[in-house]
């Protein structure tokens, strides 16, 4: 009996894939009720036995309380649930060459080593570039250009360099070595002593740091406006059309000329970006300060900030006090340094006051 006849749901969410292929939807057949851990073990080894046979592909196992009332009784964590959990198989491996080592400039500032490799299918996806995480492990690995190195998908997803196969290095292979100026603006590249990163002293001047924060202001779990996505950030970056946050606001800057004006972009589809800004224009506290990107100010963090202070006002007054900061759940000496230092400086104050003032964006406490 369907539920929109008077039925009622399955108690366990095995019953309900079976309600579901009952129905005629398709389910994966790959599933199976199991007790305790040792039936959890058993059940990894068999799929792991199975996976290169499978006719898609997989990169391990989730494990998922089964009776929907224990699922709501263990709760979630953040975003992440307390009643599943994911058993991953081991990385698949690869080997081939380093053409070159290329340095990225993220949200923060951080540069970051890429190897752009000989393209190889490393677990069923061709991969032409990797990471190296920073200049430590750039050092550590002892990775040179032209090098033949082991690749690996980590969790089968972003692709790293796991290390060089030193027999085969060529005579004459050259160490990558960290820029003095960022390959970007050609701004200074500092290095505090003791620290593995480096970063572009730029800021806002630094036109890769102005994408990243941007592409982070307007991402789902920020301010989410739909539509806008690294392409078009790009372009209007590019053509100076958008500076900070704020100027998405700013009917002056972004409106239905400048957007059709960019590359794939006509009239109509113009008008939805537009409406997809307005929509924009309220948002909860703690998705605000989040879209912020404040170094190590996670979703979690800047939601205990919104319900320990409740307005942005008593938040941007408490960023003058680190150790009043230290108060909040999660927030330790480092990342209370991280709010003062950014909500210290003049420029960001002065675009939280353009968001909220004059461009309309009405933060819901």
């Amino acid at each position: 009996t369907g539920v929109v006849e008077g039925g009622s749901l399955p108690a366990r969410l095995s019953e309900t894939l079976l309600r579901l292929a009952g129905w005629g939807f398709r389910t994966c057949p790959e599933n199976a009720v199991v007790k305790g851990v040792a039936g959890c073990h058993d059940y990894y080894k068999k799929i792991a036995a199975r996976r290169d046979d499978l006719p898609y592909e997989i990169d391990g196992v989730v494990y998922k309380v089964d009776h929907y009332k224990r699922q709501q009784e263990l709760g979630f964590v953040s975003r992440a649930p307390r009643w599943a959990i994911a058993y991953k198989f081991p990385a698949q491996e690869e080997m081939t060459r380093i053409n070159a080592v290329d340095w990225q400039v993220g949200r923060t500032g951080a540069i970051t080593p890429v190897a752009r490799l000989e393209p190889i299918a490393v677990g069923g996806v061709t991969v032409s570039n990797a990471t190296l995480h920073n200049i430590d492990e750039l050092e550590r690995k002892d990775v040179r250009i032209g090098d033949t190195v082991i690749v690996r998908r980590a969790g089968d997803v972003i692709p790293e360099v796991v290390g060089a196969v030193s027999d085969r290095r060529p005579k004459g292979a050259k160490r990558p070595r960290l820029p003095k100026v960022c390959p970007v603006c050609g701004s200074d590249v500092d290095r505090p002593e003791g620290e593995s990163v480096a970063r572009c002293s730029g800021g806002l001047y630094c036109s890769a740091q102005r994408k990243e924060a941007l592409k982070h202001f307007v991402s789902r779990r920020a301010l989410d406006i739909e539509g806008l996505g690294s392409k078009l950030i790009d372009q209007l970056v590019d053509r100076d059309i958008v500076k900070t946050p704020a100027d998405l606001f700013d009917s002056s800057r972004v409106n239905a000329q400048s957007i059709a004006e960019l590359e794939r972009m006509a009239d109509k589809s113009a008008e939805k970006l537009l409406a997809s800004i307005d929509r924009s224009r309220s948002v909860p506290l703690g998705r605000f300060l989040y879209a912020l990107g404040i170094r190590e100010v996670g979703e979690a963090t800047a939601e205990n900030l919104a319900n320990y202070f409740g307005s942005l006002e008593e938040v941007i007054k408490a960023a003058d006090n680190p150790e009043l900061l230290q108060l909040v759940p999660d927030v330790g000496p480092v990342v209370a340094e991280h709010i003062h230092a950014f909500l210290g400086q003049s420029h960001n104050g002065e675009v939280i006051d353009k968001l909220t003032g004059a461009n309309g964006v009405t933060i819901v406490n």
